[in-house]
């Protein structure tokens, strides 16, 4: 069986095209700098959008861009209370009433 071994290249091995005649796109090389003073670059198209932030290859912090790019804020709702909730679906007089309610109702189950 060995002797009928097939010999070849593997899948995805080698190409045997050239490079000539091939226009590469066009790319423009972004520089970062993280927080631990770690400088690198990273090469994008010139049709890509380009991001503020890239996780360092070093260090794995967040690295911001050198050119002073910042980015954008983020919108954050403002959290929400237990309380704001509650007054979304009662008003206060009827949160009234109902602490009126348990509350006789706790003063009688503990009267014998």
């Amino acid at each position: 069986m060995s002797d009928r071994a097939l010999r070849g290249m593997g899948l995805g091995a080698k190409s045997f095209e050239d490079e000539e005649g091939v226009e590469f796109a066009s790319r423009q090389v972004l520089g970062f700098i993280c927080k631990n003073d770690h400088e690198f670059e990273i090469t994008f198209s010139v049709e890509a959008d380009l991001p503020a932030e890239w996780e360092c290859p070093r260090c794995g912090e967040i690295a911001l861009r050198t050119d002073g790019t910042k980015p954008e804020e983020k919108k954050t709702k403002p959290v929400r209370t237990h309380w704001d909730m509650l007054r979304e679906r009662r008003s206060i007089p009827e949160l009234e009433e109902l602490l009126q309610e348990r509350l006789e109702a706790v003063r009688n189950e503990f009267h014998y």
